[in-house]
């Protein structure tokens, strides 16, 4: 038998939602109304997520300004501790150059002179300072005059 090429009737072909057109605009707009909410949905999450990485935007910010004064304060101590050598070998450099005290074989005990010369002063003033200290030392030294 051969299968015949014609159309089935149009009544066949609709199927129900043409027989019931309210029903058809029904489903479409529940559809639409679905659709509709699963956007606003989206649009919400979408306006937090913005929010959300404006706040992570603005803490990187802040992190990376912490991070750069931790830089500077690092290369400073940095500075520091390569000071600390040279420091250490001048302070050696000086102590070497002290004078042991020599041992009392005979019993008796004598205080230190001050002709046990001592080793330079490793601190250092600045000048621009030097004349107001100096009139401060007179100052100091001129009232322990008159009190004494």
């Amino acid at each position: 038998m051969a299968f015949s090429s014609r159309n089935p009737p149009g009544h066949m072909r609709q199927g129900s939602t043409m027989s019931n057109p309210s029903a058809q605009s029904t489903g479409q707009s529940s559809v639409l109304l679905a659709r509709i909410d699963e956007k606003k949905a989206e649009l919400d999450n979408l306006k937090e997520l913005r929010d959300l990485s404006a706040a992570v935007a603005e803490q990187m910010e802040a992190l990376e300004q912490k991070l750069s004064t931790l830089s500077d304060g690092t290369e400073a101590i940095a500075t520091v501790m390569g000071n600390w050598h040279n420091v250490l070998r001048a302070i050696n450099m000086a102590s070497a150059k002290i004078p042991s005290p020599r041992n009392v074989d005979d019993g008796q005990s004598s205080s230190r002179d001050d002709s046990v010369p001592l080793p330079q002063t490793l601190v250092r003033i600045p000048t621009e300072h030097a004349p107001t200290l100096a009139a401060q030392t007179e100052g100091v030294e001129g009232e322990q005059d008159t009190t004494s």
